[in-house]
């Protein structure tokens, strides 16, 4: 079979004729067969293609997902929290409260700030007196 350079179809007809010509009527229909699988390679070749063309959009879109900018959170403002107890014309906060506390703890009971490990204060204004409880198991009292 003579050699053709793709995608010219008239010279595969003028060798298939030829062939035909000279061949047994067994072989012919062998030949006539050729040109259609010929055929067949051509039209997968577009398919290729088109598999080709699909791996770049998905490149594309890949590229496009990365370029996306990225979230930023945003923190919310701190609440400033301000407790002030005020009661017969004077005004405690509760930091004013603990290191009275502490204070008696320290000076009065003669113990070390390392040992605290828990306080719990109850404030009594109409006695003013602040009841506390240090490490569950000591109490007391002061006056406010």
């Amino acid at each position: 079979m003579a050699e053709t350079k793709k995608g010219t179809t008239k010279a595969i007809a003028k060798a298939d004729s030829e062939e035909v010509k000279a061949a047994p009527e067994a072989e012919v229909k062998e030949l006539v067969k050729k040109p259609a699988v010929k055929k067949d390679v051509a039209a997968k070749k577009p398919a290729i293609k088109k598999v080709a063309a699909k791996k770049e959009t998905v490149a594309k879109k890949e590229t496009e997902v990365k370029s996306t900018p990225a979230k930023r959170t945003v923190k919310k403002a701190q609440v400033v929290e301000n407790i002030t107890f005020q009661f017969n014309d004077r005004s405690y906060t509760p930091a004013d409260l603990m290191k009275s506390c502490k204070d008696v703890w320290k000076y009065d009971l003669e113990g070390k700030e390392e040992d605290l490990k828990s306080i719990e204060l109850y404030v009594k204004p109409e006695e003013n007196r602040a009841y506390f409880v240090i490490n569950g198991d000591i109490t007391g009292n002061f006056p406010i």
